[in-house]
């Protein structure tokens, strides 16, 4: 057998493996033999069968099967002693005069090979990191909220400003039909709160959908439509209305507390409303991260400049799935894919570059604290470490599960790298300015 490479330029290449009888004739051979030993064919004692006849039967079938091995295994085996880095698969060049009744055989092999480039993480143009703190008018508004949840509630014989509807939103045409609770605050507008205001229970009332809340993902789930058909959701609904309620807010006290935190470890407001701080800013602090190391990533992307065997990758794309895609298609789905290989490459040369490393403990532990999250959740605050590791190992076993928690704690460790080693433009604000200059 012989193998050699030809580099086609930086990014391609092909690989030649020639195969001669020697290569693979003992093996056949050997199969044969134990065919033969096996075979029962009428008019022969089992083991006496000619041997002319299995080959007849089995030999070329066998020798395929043979040099496919072969050719699989060698091409495995050179690609790894020769270090190749390589894109995709290789992928195998069509002969129209290929001929499996000859003794010897040549394969070629296209290969898509990964580039070499530098990533440079000092930038002159610096990036947003978002420090995201909890404004005052946020703590006011979540211990209202709070009040609310565990208040009093009580009925009306007609709503208010600050009551509570409940009743039966109704257009045929759309095929809706939802009983829904809203605030009367909740409302747009001084138009929609006045058809309201002043209702009691048995009237059915008009209203237009267009603008009836001031957040269309409200008005989305009163209504019980997709996403899709509230976009641009302009039409008349009725309301049936069918209960009329106030809550009155709870009282701050030890009650209160108590019911919110068993532990004891709030006793006052202002203890009340650092807790709410703390835990608030530490949901900031996850979005802040993640939008962080979106703009690490984009930024990476657009300023790690380096070519990639385009033409090889759609080729490889077009019989990469289960279903073969045309070239349109696969030059779509390249287009599609391009950004993330490249990210790809881009990280895997800084934890190649970086000692950036992840083992199985690791993964067990991060799997362990993403399940005590869970059970945390419902109220299971103190699970075993028994209980832990056995589940972790079950949610383990499953590929894509494990896949996934990889997938996050390596960028859990590429962020902190990040921040190590890359200087960011930090910037405090709302999570209300967060959003509008964040995702604009």
């Amino acid at each position: 057998m012989n193998i050699t490479k030809e580099n086609i330029d930086a990014l391609n290449a092909v690989v030649k493996v020639d195969i001669v009888a020697e290569d693979y004739q003992a093996k056949v051979d050997k199969i044969l033999s134990d065919y033969r030993k096996k075979a029962d064919v009428p008019g022969f004692r089992k083991g006496h069968v000619p041997m002319g006849m299995i080959k007849k039967q089995y030999g070329q079938s066998i020798m395929v099967d043979e040099v496919n091995k072969l050719l699989q295994e060698s091409l495995n085996k050179f690609l790894t002693e020769e270090k190749l880095d390589i894109l995709g698969n290789p992928l195998p060049r069509v002969q129209d005069d290929f001929n499996w009744d000859a003794e010897t055989f040549s394969f070629e092999f296209e290969l898509g090979l990964a580039p070499e480039f530098d990533v440079d993480l000092k930038s002159k143009k610096k990036i947003n990191q978002y420090n995201i703190v909890a404004t005052e008018e946020l703590l006011d508004e979540e211990v209202k909220n709070i009040q609310a949840r565990y208040g009093k509630m009580s009925t009306l014989e007609e709503a208010t400003e600050h009551s509570n509807v409940t009743g039966t939103f109704v257009n045929e045409e759309k095929g809706i039909e939802k009983k829904s609770t809203f605030l009367v605050n909740d409302l747009k507008g001084k138009k929609n709160e006045k058809k309201v205001i002043g209702a009691k229970v048995g009237d059915v009332i008009e209203l237009e959908t267009k603008k009836l809340f001031e957040d269309n993902n409200k008005l989305q789930h009163i209504l019980g439509v997709s996403a899709d058909e509230i976009k641009d959701l302009d039409i008349k609904v009725t309301l049936t209305v069918e209960e009329i309620t106030k809550t009155e807010p709870a009282d701050l006290d030890k009650e209160l507390f108590d019911k919110l935190f068993a532990d004891g470890s709030v006793s006052s407001v202002t203890e009340l409303r650092e807790k709410i701080k703390e835990d608030a800013e530490k949901q900031f602090l996850q979005q802040a991260d993640q939008h962080l190391l979106n703009s690490v990533i984009e930024h990476l992307i657009e300023n790690t400049k380096f070519d990639l065997p385009a033409d090889f990758l759609k080729k490889w794309l077009a019989t990469a799935g289960e279903k073969p895609l045309t070239a349109e298609e696969a030059a779509a789905e390249y287009e599609k894919s391009e950004k993330g290989l490249r990210y790809q490459l881009i990280e895997g040369k800084i934890m190649k570059d970086n000692d950036i490393k992840l083992d199985y403990a690791e993964l067990v532990d991060y799997a362990k604290g993403f399940i005590r999250t869970q059970m945390a959740q419902f109220g299971n605050m103190n699970p075993e470490e028994k209980e832990l590791d056995e589940i972790a190992g079950r949610i383990l076993q499953n590929q894509e599960e494990a896949q996934k928690l990889q997938t996050q704690l390596i960028s859990q460790k590429l962020l902190a790298f990040y921040k190590e080693n890359m200087t960011f433009k930090t910037k405090e604000l709302s999570y209300e300015e967060f959003v509008k200059e964040a995702y604009k």
